[in-house]
C-alpha cells in the first residue's frame, strides 16, 4: 500500500496596495504548483477607489479581504497588518510555506524571519522588486512572467527589463561547475536546484524558455544528454574529452606507406 505525499499547506498574503488585481488568477495558478493555498488574504484600504479592481477578484478566488484604514499619512498600515498576521499564522503551526505577494522591500525582514523558523517562503512581485527581498525568499517569481505566460509571449516590458537579469552564461557555467561529477557531467536536476539556491529569482521563462532542459539545450556552450533510462545531464562544451590521437609509430608507418 502506497501513501500519497502530504500536501504543502500554503498561506498567500497579498499586499493589494502594491499589486494589481490583474495578476490574481495567474499568481494563484502559479502557487498551486508549490502547495495548496490554504490561507488567502489580501490587505488594503478597501474604502478607496484604487482597490476597486480587486473587489471582483476577491470573490472569484475566495480571497479574504483584510481592511486596514490609512489612519496616518505617510505610514503604511497595510504592511504592518500583513506582517502581524504572518507571525500569528507562523505560531499557529498549521502551515508549511508562505507566499508574500508584493514588490515592497519592507517585507525583507519578514521573509527572513519565516525562513529562520523553517518555513519555505515564496515571493511574487515585479521585476523592479529590490534585490534584498528577492534574496530573502527561497524562490522569487516575477509577476510579469506570469502575465507573459497567459498572453502566450513576452511583452515589451520583458524586453525592457532584460538587462536587469543575471548574465545567463555566467550563472549556468557556475552551476554546472559546482554540480559536475568526476566525468564532467552534471545532473540537470542538480543544476536547477543549485540555481534556485544561489539566484532566488532564476526562472527559465525569464530567458524565453518554458523549462530548464529547453534552455540548456539551446546554449552553444553546453552539451545536453538524455541517457536511456536515466536523468538528463549537462556539461560545459569546453570540457569534452580530447580526441585520441593515433600513436606516433602508427602515424609514421601510414605516412611511409603513402610515400611508396
Amino acid at each position: 500500500m502506497t501513501t500519497e505525499p502530504a500536501t504543502v499547506r500554503l498561506a498567500v498574503l497579498i499586499d493589494a496596495d502594491n499589486v494589481s488585481s490583474s495578476h490574481a488568477a495567474a499568481l494563484l495558478a502559479e502557487l498551486a504548483r508549490y502547495g495548496a493555498p490554504t490561507v488567502k488574504r489580501a490587505y488594503g484600504d478597501w474604502t478607496t477607489s484604487q482597490l476597486g479592481g480587486w473587489k471582483g477578484e476577491l470573490a472569484r478566488h475566495a480571497i479574504q479581504p483584510i481592511q486596514q484604514f490609512a489612519n496616518t499619512v505617510g505610514k503604511n498600515s497595510t504592511d504592518s497588518a500583513l506582517i502581524i498576521d504572518a507571525m500569528d499564522l507562523l505560531y499557529s503551526g498549521n502551515l508549511d510555506a508562505f507566499a508574500i505577494v508584493s514588490s515592497d522591500s519592507d517585507f525583507t525582514r519578514l521573509a527572513t524571519r519565516l525562513r529562520e523558523s523553517g518555513k519555505t517562503v515564496y515571493g511574487l512581485g515585479q521585476r523592479k522588486t529590490p534585490a534584498s527581498l528577492q534574496a530573502a525568499c527561497d524562490k522569487f517569481i516575477f509577476l510579469e512572467v506570469l502575465r507573459e505566460d497567459d498572453e502566450g509571449g513576452a511583452g515589451e516590458d520583458a524586453e525592457a527589463e532584460g538587462d536587469s537579469l543575471p548574465d545567463l552564461r555566467t550563472i549556468m557555467e557556475g552551476a554546472v561547475r559546482s554540480t559536475a561529477q568526476d566525468d564532467g557531467w552534471a545532473p540537470l536536476g542538480s543544476v536547477g536546484t543549485y540555481l534556485g539556491k544561489t539566484h532566488a529569482a532564476f526562472d527559465p521563462r525569464h530567458y524565453g524558455f518554458p523549462r530548464l532542459s529547453a534552455l540548456a539545450g539551446a546554449q552553444s556552450y553546453l552539451d545536453l544528454d538524455h541517457p536511456e533510462g536515466g536523468q538528463p545531464r549537462v556539461r560545459l562544451r569546453s570540457q569534452r574529452p580530447p580526441r585520441k590521437r593515433a600513436p606516433a609509430k602508427k602515424a609514421a608507418k601510414k605516412k611511409a606507406s603513402a610515400a611508396e
